[in-house]
């Protein structure tokens, strides 16, 4: 059976967000389904749906949003007694009068479909309407950059990493926050990942010509393992790993982390993470490196050294097999084209 989500709308919504989370998740399984040669004869659809996306508000109704657009809600909050996912998506909160203007009936309500085991994600600021329903206290999350000030002030409790754009939290990483923009295409394409497989996830980033937005370390172990796991312990030494993965002899001093038995910790990660230390400690520095190439101008080389390579022919030949190419194919491939840089010189005075 198709998985329930319910797209809750205030109306501090935008609608771009809920329109592309709903569009999205429709898709997965079931649009341009088929082999590549029944694709190229045309548009289908055909195949099993992962989902089952609802519009749901407070009540029934034309509800007039932030931006003035209009939106028919598909149920109302008092016809929803279980859902399996819930979607907060993108209240525009600026000051604390906002936040508490949200309506608290919506809250209430996302509260409640978490005490009966749904899975609750939020994109851009839903992550406030999160913690205004109890559900970060002692928490990690992650928002979009201008809800920080809001955010720090309301609810000092909740560890808050804005750099970053996944975070899953809660017991069995039952609560997904992703951050501000377009990162709610990370969050769709990690539930696709999660209910369907990463084949199918790949395809519709195809489709949608969606991208992965790697802006950190542990976003991207987040995404690479596509694995939901409660292991308290694995989870502290993939932390751990995101912020010393550079370091000479990581493999053995994350065991050492971890209070285990090496053999016992070698287990227990595998089974966590679908990855050996060795290999997750290799996937974090390579793409690590990946963004220095997107970003930056360091020599390959120097990259290599600030990743944790000495020789710079290891490192090359670790993220051809990692990435399928070169360093440097990967920085002409990715790096922002030259006719945006020339174009943004020419717009500046007297450029």
């Amino acid at each position: 059976m198709p998985k329930r989500v319910s797209i809750v709308v205030f109306r501090e919504c935008d609608p771009s967000i809920i329109y592309g989370v709903f569009d999205t998740l429709w898709a997965a399984g079931r649009l341009f389904k088929g082999s590549p040669g029944e694709r190229l004869l045309g548009p289908s659809i055909g195949g099993t749906p992962l989902f089952e996306p609802r519009i749901v508000a407070a009540e029934h109704g034309p509800l007039e949003l932030i931006t003035g657009v209009s939106i028919i809600p598909q149920d109302s909050i008092d016809e929803i007694d279980e859902t399996d996912i819930v979607f907060v998506p993108n209240p525009i909160v600026l000051t604390p009068a906002d936040l508490h203007a949200l309506d608290r009936r919506i809250i209430d309500w996302v509260a409640r479909m978490h005490e009966k085991g749904a899975l609750i994600c939020s994109a851009c600021g839903g992550s406030l309407v999160l913690a205004a329903a109890g559900l970060l206290s002692g928490r990690e999350t992650t928002t979009h950059w201008s809800h920080v000030p809001v955010f720090r002030q309301e609810f000092p409790d909740v560890r808050l990493h804005e750099d970053r754009i996944l975070v899953q939290s809660g017991d069995g990483h039952n609560i997904i926050s992703c951050g501000g923009a377009s990162s709610w295409q990370d969050l769709a394409l990690l539930l696709i990942a999660r209910y369907g497989s990463g084949e199918e996830a790949i395809r519709i980033s195809r489709f949608f010509l969606y991208q992965w937005h790697r802006d950190g370390q542990l976003p991207y172990a987040s995404m690479a393992v596509n694995v939901v796991h409660g292991d308290a312990v694995v989870l502290k030494c993939q932390t751990w790993l995101a912020q010393n993965y550079d370091r000479p002899d990581v493999a053995a001093e994350v065991a050492r982390v971890s209070g285990l038995p090496k053999r016992t910790f070698d287990r227990r990660f595998r089974a966590a993470t679908g990855y050996s230390p060795l290999a997750y400690v290799q996937a974090l520095r390579i793409e690590e490196a990946k963004q220095m190439l997107e970003t930056g101008s360091d020599p390959v080389d120097a990259i290599g050294r600030e990743v944790g390579y000495e020789d710079a022919s290891s490192f090359s030949r670790l993220f051809r097999r990692q990435t399928g190419i070169s360093p440097g194919d990967y920085r002409r491939r990715f790096r922002i084209p030259d006719y945006i840089r020339s174009s943004s010189q020419d717009a500046r005075p007297g450029g």
